[in-house]
């Protein structure tokens, strides 16, 4: 997962098309034979929300050195310095051979030429076939894949079993079922919050404006626009915020509230279900141990049934186009993201793997905290719009504002039609 950024590399696109076929290769390479004896590999892997990884890193060396025979370089970079210090790396041809990249970065870096276009690659191996779709769509710019998915999270509702079985009431499988639990637990429940909604929680949006047949943007004719002005986008948006607005799920303050804040209110005891993703049922049981055997999880349900679908986040393995090694640096990637290294990581991160096989067993998992969550990524998990530019309005924070303002008392269609403008402003700028 990477932090919202501002600003994308649309300035230096031209510049960097000039810079890398420069610097850049011809896509041929020595290091396709079985050992690469003396070569090396530098990788780039983000710091800033993945745990204390030297372990991790120090088998990802020894298991590289036996497959290939190459030293495996790691260096570690801050989230909030990774961006333009990539960009930096496609121009100056000094950066890495393989860089982890947010799945919302992709696209755009791609589009700026400094990543190499993987799609044979993917295609020849075999790995396509097994790769959760949303994770393909994230790395995927213009037809082309660009990255293979590393790790990812997705959202889902944390709730209070025992506060449920105390009332007798049971997972909601539809919205009218999900509001109805909201009202039973208001009435019920008074000093606990039924659910609150976040107002900088951008993507805890996103299972209702999908779940209505909405988006945050659409292409047509090779242009992107920003469609949550759309009647189903804003039929999703009027029933999650209602749940605040109308049916009392929040409070006031939650308006300005990051999904840190929805985790801290559940771990001390102040709400019933909270939107979260798979990475942090463990930390409220941590702040607060006597939740352990407490709660549960269960995937936001679809408008009449079944799983919504919901923000399928995380970081992409990409080779840069400046690598002077690129058939060595995907071999490192399909080591990475195909065997028993890429659930390792999985594990130690507290994510998901990124291909289907290899999800399915936490999907089977009897884990209560575990198995709803991965079910949500395999039935409903969704990327968003694969524009180039969509860094950019994550950095404008656009949907944050847009739904702080709704949350805050302006009409769902004044909200939705500013953030659709500035969406569109934003992507074809971009």
């Amino acid at each position: 997962m990477r932090p919202l950024r501002r600003a994308g590399v649309a300035g230096l696109t031209a510049s960097l098309f000039l810079l890398v076929a420069a610097c850049g290769n011809d896509g041929s390479s020595s290091s396709s034979s079985s050992s690469a004896g003396g070569k090396s590999l530098t990788w780039w892997v983000m710091k800033g929300t993945n745990p204390d990884a030297s372990a991790f890193y120090a088998a990802a060396e020894k298991e590289f050195k036996a497959q290939t025979g190459a030293t495996l370089k790691v260096q570690e970079v801050q989230w909030a310095d990774a961006h333009d210090k990539l960009v930096r790396a496609f121009a100056s041809g000094d950066g890495p051979d393989v860089s982890e990249i947010g799945t919302t970065w992709t696209p755009e870096f791609a589009a700026a030429g400094g990543l190499d276009d993987l799609t044979s690659e993917i295609s020849s191996s075999g790995m396509g076939k097994d790769l959760i779709p949303a994770l393909k769509d994230s790395a995927t710019y213009d037809g082309k894949q660009y990255g293979v998915g590393w790790y990812a999270g997705v959202r889902a509702i944390v709730y209070r079993k025992d506060v449920f079985q105390q009332l007798g009431l049971k997972v909601p499988t539809n919205w009218a079922e999900l509001e109805q639990t909201v009202k039973t637990l208001k009435a019920k429940k008074p000093g606990m919050m039924a659910m609150p909604i976040a107002g900088e929680s951008a993507y805890g949006s996103a299972p209702f404006v999908w779940g209505a047949g909405g988006d945050f943007a659409t292409q047509a004719n090779g242009k992107w626009t920003g469609s949550l002005d759309s009647a189903q986008a804003r039929e999703g948006l009027s029933f999650y915020t209602s749940l605040a607005l109308k049916d009392g799920s929040s409070s006031v303050g939650a308006s300005t509230w990051k999904e840190t804040d929805l985790l801290d209110s559940f771990a001390k005891g102040k709400a019933a279900m909270v939107i979260q993703g798979n990475w942090t049922p463990k930390t409220a049981i941590a702040q607060n141990p006597s939740l352990k055997n407490e709660i549960g999880a269960f995937p936001i349900p679809g408008k009449d049934g079944g799983v919504a679908p919901a923000f399928l986040g995380g970081s992409n393995l990409a080779v840069l186009k400046t690598s002077k090694n690129p058939d060595l640096a995907f071999r490192f990637i399909k080591m990475m993201t195909t065997g028993d290294l890429s659930k390792k990581w999985a594990d130690e991160a507290g994510y998901f793997p990124s291909t289907t096989t290899a999800l399915q067993s936490y999907a089977d998992s009897s884990d209560p905290l575990v198995a709803p969550f991965a079910q949500a990524m395999l039935k409903g998990g969704k990327n968003v719009p694969s524009a180039s530019g969509w860094g950019s309005v994550e950095g404008d924070q656009t949907i944050t504002q847009m739904l702080q303002s709704i949350l805050t008392g302006t009409s769902v269609d004044k909200a939705t039609t500013t953030a659709s403008n500035a969406i569109t402003k934003t992507l074809q700028e971009n």
